[in-house]
Parts: structure tokens; sequence; C-alpha cells
């Protein structure tokens, strides 16, 4: 699983960086698990085939994006667009600046918002 990080850099504008891969250690007869990731809350987010959203931050502040199901293209205030689907892990932190644009690509999906504040 890899992480991938969108922030705001010293240009005001957000950038993708990726972080690492998600190490999994094996833990016996339950499988594998990661390290802990710290959160404060979670929504299940449920969007259809429309959805587009313009040039925003995360409202919520800090969050992780755990996709299930669908794909949603990102981009970026530099022009880098990345499409995100199953299993993808994004850490959104460009809370300054004006932000990234969120468009589905699939016929509508399923995430996971974690809050990190």
């Amino acid at each position: 699983m890899k992480l991938t990080r969108l922030y705001t850099g010293l240009d005001g504008e957000s950038h993708f960086e990726k972080l690492a891969d998600i190490i999994l250690e094996d833990v016996g007869h339950i499988g594998k698990l990661s390290s802990k990731l710290e959160a404060t809350g979670m929504l299940i987010h449920q969007y259809d085939s429309d959805l587009k959203e313009e040039w925003h931050n995360p409202s919520l502040g800090r969050i992780y994006v755990i996709f299930l199901e669908g794909k949603q293209e990102i981009e970026t205030g530099d022009g880098t667009k990345r499409i995100f689907g199953y299993g993808d892990i994004l850490l959104i932190e460009d809370l300054s600046g004006r932000g990234h644009r969120t468009r589905a690509v699939s016929n509508g999906g399923i995430s996971i918002i974690l809050t990190l504040n």
C-alpha cells in the first residue's frame, strides 16, 4: 500500500508527495498490521458519478482519505493530475492556497475519511 501526501508548497500551490509504502508486519494468526495512524474521527463518504469540486481546501482540516470503491481524479495547483481508487490512501494537508480540484472518474464510489484535527 502506498501513502501519498497532498500539501501546500512554499509557492502557495498544492503538490503531491509520495511518503512511503505502508509496511505491514506479521503479527501471527490474525495476519499483518501496520503501525498505528492517529485520527480523531471517521466519516464515510459516498459520492455519485457527477462529483466535481472546483478549487478547494479540505473543510475538515487535515484528513486521510482511504478509497474503497470507485475512482477520483485529484488535480493539484501545479497542474498534476492523479487518479486514486481502491486501496489508495491520501493524506490531504493543503490547508492554504487555492487547494485542489476533485472529480469522479467512475460511476460513483465510497471512501473513508479520517480526521486528524
